[in-house]
């Protein structure tokens, strides 16, 4: 009975989403108790992998950071190319209005920040905090409707956050590079020349690849470009057919979500989450930071999202997806708003001091905790149980217009 409750939850596209949340109030609790020095010394524990001298030795929050979340960056880049070769990405007219909704979503945040932070050295580095959306969380909670929205809504929202994960994934590499390597970078030309050449081939064995990609995360590390993209390059070097047809990229992809979902990005929450409560006040949310991450992922991604489409539609560059109204759409606005993993993870790149860091964890959790709730409000009430439900052949592309004639 117990193991048949724990398949459907851990099937339901919901769970993603609340072990996420779980692990972010274990952190909270962890860093206001007694045990805040033991999570600090874990957190800041030297771990070391070296030959002879040379190598790497970083904090266990580093290789959090940088290595594991290289895997969880792997995984969004095997998403992304499934979806640019056959997926949703694939047809550009499906993608102009999400795509266009993602762009504003993150320009507008991002004013929304600088708004607070303008003239100020120290903290406008942070612009990109809330620019960002989490896939797990926003679905989590829309899965939590159930029938009461359309199914192609979640489409909309699935392809909004893929692309807008493909604007963090820029982000990242254009501003948040440190000190450059040349030397470095050209020998990570290598390992990347032999992905691809593997890639063309079509071939099935994939153990060479991912081991290539290893080499290339260390030699991109050393570069002072953020290491996490080689786990990105790397994915798009897994073939999607090999030459037998069968496709590597579905089977790791499928074999490895899980690990990521339920272990990789609960510990990457665990880990960053944790705002340390002493010493603040209400008057704190009204600092620069604190203040402009949450209005940006609050007012900004509303008005990103929302307003960008609405400029599509009303000046027919664009449709609304059939059977979404403009109260789906306000909603769906909202949970872009939950930026948590991708903000907390821009907000490590921006800050190295702990202070600015705790603020950027309660903008971001503020942020992303009344975007939730409004937005899950917002859809329950804009839809009553089954009233979304549509035959599925219906969200197909070009299905609206179909109906019309």
């Amino acid at each position: 009975m117990l193991r048949r409750k724990l398949d459907e939850f851990f099937s339901s596209d919901a769970a993603g989403g609340i072990v996420l949340m779980l692990s972010a109030v274990a952190a909270m609790m962890v860093a206001n108790s007694s045990l805040n020095p033991e999570y600090q010394e874990f957190l800041g524990a030297y771990i070391g992998v070296t030959v002879n001298g040379e190598g790497i030795e970083k904090p266990a929050l580093l290789w959090i950071n940088d290595g594991l979340m290289a895997i969880f960056f792997f995984l969004i880049g095997l998403e992304l190319k499934r979806e640019l070769m056959e997926g949703k990405l694939k047809n550009p007219a499906d993608v102009v209005l999400p795509g266009m909704a993602a762009v504003g979503g993150m320009v507008v945040p991002a004013l929304v920040y600088l708004v607070f932070n303008w003239g100020n050295a120290a903290t406008v580095h942070g612009w990109a905090i809330p620019a960002a959306t989490d896939i797990a969380f926003a679905l989590g909670v829309l899965a939590l409707l159930g029938s009461r929205v359309p199914p192609s809504l979640k489409i909309f929202l699935l392809t909004l956050a893929i692309l807008d994960d493909m604007g963090a994934i820029l982000i990242i590499a254009l501003f948040y590079t440190a000190e450059l390597k040349v030397d470095y970078l050209f020998l990570a030309c290598i390992p990347l020349a032999l992905m691809i050449w593997r890639n063309m081939r079509g071939a099935h064995r994939v153990a060479p690849i991912l081991l290539l990609g290893v080499v290339l995360w260390v030699l991109v590390l050393k570069s002072g470009v953020h290491a996490t993209l080689a786990g990105v390059v790397t994915a798009f070097c897994i073939p999607l057919k090999d030459k037998w047809n069968k496709s590597p990229l579905h089977s790791i992809e499928h074999g490895l979500a899980p690990y990521v979902l339920y272990i990789i990005v609960p510990l990457f929450a665990f880990a960053n989450a944790g705002v340390v409560l002493q010493g603040m006040s209400l008057s704190s949310l009204l600092d620069p930071v604190p203040l402009g991450v949450a209005l940006g992922l609050i007012v900004g991604k509303q008005v990103g999202v929302f307003g960008t489409t609405w400029l599509m539609v009303k000046t027919g560059l664009a449709k609304l997806p059939f059977g979404v109204t403009w109260a789906h759409i306000y909603g769906l606005a909202c949970l872009a708003g939950i930026g948590f993993t991708m903000s907390l993870f821009i907000g490590s790149l921006s800050f190295s001091d702990a202070a600015l860091m705790n603020e950027v964890r309660l903008g971001v959790l503020l942020g992303s905790g009344v975007s939730a709730v409004i937005g899950f409000l917002v859809l329950r009430a804009a839809t009553r149980p089954g009233e979304a439900e549509v035959p599925e052949a219906l969200n197909q592309p070009g299905a609206a217009e179909r109906v019309a004639e």
